[in-house]
């Protein structure tokens, strides 16, 4: 990384202001990205897999498996329907009380929401309280992660040497496998280390403990960061600060969507590979759910290889044609989920293995490839609403979607649907080149 030389060495800070003093580098912007980053898809894939594993026995134990984690799916979606609203309210605490109190707002809620998941009494004991307890919970988690926006990703984007916006992108990118790593080793130890039952009255809490224990820690990291005069004076100098939301839809409504449908292909896989499959083997499988956690978390280190690899391809080939081509290879790979997720223990450890591969190339370069289109004084809201409505469209509903699909219509389905988020994603960066070019 070229975290030596200060930002404005790089890029130059605009006449009239007054940041030349500054010496926060890329490479310090870049770590509070990871830590962040990292700590929010810990949580993410925490409630992701208890939704698989956990939820519908505990919470939905009178009905079959299979509806059980279809209701469990449905609630999974709810933080993604939330996400935009908690994004807009809490830019609004911010215009009034500051960028600080807006995160301790939101990571508070995080914290107050996952640890509330963990003492969550099972329908056994609540009844049908249980269950609407958890959707709220689940909404409470949305809106935190909508009202987390810092801002350092668009700050990184900005401030990142012009040959190395790839490699710097890639960086908070890195917080999927990452995450996903720790929370499916967690659950993996648990499962093996439990019996059913234990697991299952207990076990499966310890997880959640540990989410709230890691954002308390990410909390105060951030929070040290965005409160420091070198930062707040870099994000005034960029113009990175909130607007009014009619103000942001009116003017650039076209470039958030554009944005969101770009990495279309690479949030729909998202799911496909990680929550998706691990449902098929639990519901159809006679495989070792632990032993099927280990070969998703050597998934993970591949697509962490990946992420870091698509670093270096968009910085030779451009952010947006690397987006394209994995696009086209994701629409390939869609081709081939039915004959390895039915092609037993090899075809869908097969699977695994190409599907987080591709997943790290293409979402290495997910975030932001197309907000440079926002002016400055939009850039700020325009990539948190850009985030947001990407995970809604691409990633949200696809756990409950291919789930539904698979186990009513059949895998070719499953295919149909991520072809879909393939073509969309072309579609997007075709619109986005023809929208550049007239201008």
């Amino acid at each position: 990384m070229s975290g030596t030389s200060t930002i404005h060495a790089e890029q130059g800070v605009t006449p009239g202001h007054h940041g030349s003093n500054s010496n926060v580098t890329p490479g310090e912007i870049a770590i509070g990205v990871v830590i962040g980053r990292a700590s929010e898809y810990f949580d993410f894939f925490v409630y992701a897999i208890a939704s698989v594993l956990v939820f519908p026995a505990v919470f939905f134990p009178f009905e079959d498996p299979l509806t059980g984690t279809l209701y469990s799916f449905l609630i999974f979606s709810f933080a993604f329907v939330a996400r935009p609203f908690g994004t807009v309210a809490l830019m609004m605490v911010q215009q009034k009380f500051g960028r600080e109190t807006k995160l301790t707002v939101a990571l508070f809620m995080l914290g107050i929401s996952t640890a509330g998941i963990a003492f969550l009494p099972s329908y056994a004991s609540l009844g049908a309280a249980a269950i609407v307890l958890l959707a709220v919970l689940r909404i409470g988690q949305g809106l935190a992660f909508g009202g987390s926006w810092d801002g350092l990703p668009s700050l990184l984007a900005l401030n990142a040497p012009e040959n190395k916006r790839g490699w710097y992108a890639m960086l908070g990118q890195l917080g999927a496998p990452i995450g996903f790593i720790i929370a499916a080793g967690l659950f993996a130890y648990l499962l093996s280390a439990l019996s059913s039952a234990d697991f299952l009255d207990w076990g499966w809490r310890y997880p959640f403990y540990v989410a709230f224990a890691i954002n308390v820690v990410a909390l105060f990291a951030r929070l040290r960061l965005v409160a420091t005069s070198e930062y707040a004076r870099l994000l005034e100098e960029r113009e990175l600060q909130p607007v009014k939301v009619t103000e942001i839809v009116g003017s650039q409504g076209h470039n958030i969507l554009v944005g969101a449908l770009a990495a279309l292909a690479s949030y729909a896989l998202f799911h496909v590979v990680t929550v998706f499959p691990l449902s098929w083997i639990a519901l159809h499988s006679e495989r070792s759910i632990s032993e099927f956690l280990v070969i998703q978390i050597a998934g993970a280190v591949l697509a962490a290889g990946a992420v870091v690899l698509s670093g270096v391809i968009a910085d030779k080939l451009g952010r947006r044609n690397t987006l394209g081509f994995l696009a086209i290879l994701i629409a390939l790979f869609s081709f081939f989920v039915p004959h390895m997720m039915d092609g037993g223990d090899h075809g869908q450890t097969a699977f695994i293995l190409i599907g987080f591969v591709l997943l790290g190339l293409s979402y290495g370069q997910a975030a932001g490839a197309v907000t440079a289109n926002f002016k400055a004084k939009y850039r700020y809201m325009g990539a948190a609403l850009t985030s947001d409505l990407a995970w809604l469209v691409g990633a949200g509903f696809a756990p409950l979607v291919a789930l539904g699909l698979a186990a009513h219509f059949g895998l070719e389905y499953v295919s149909l649907y991520l072809l879909s988020g393939a073509v969309g994603s072309l579609a997007a960066l075709s619109l986005n080149r023809a929208l550049e070019l007239k201008d």
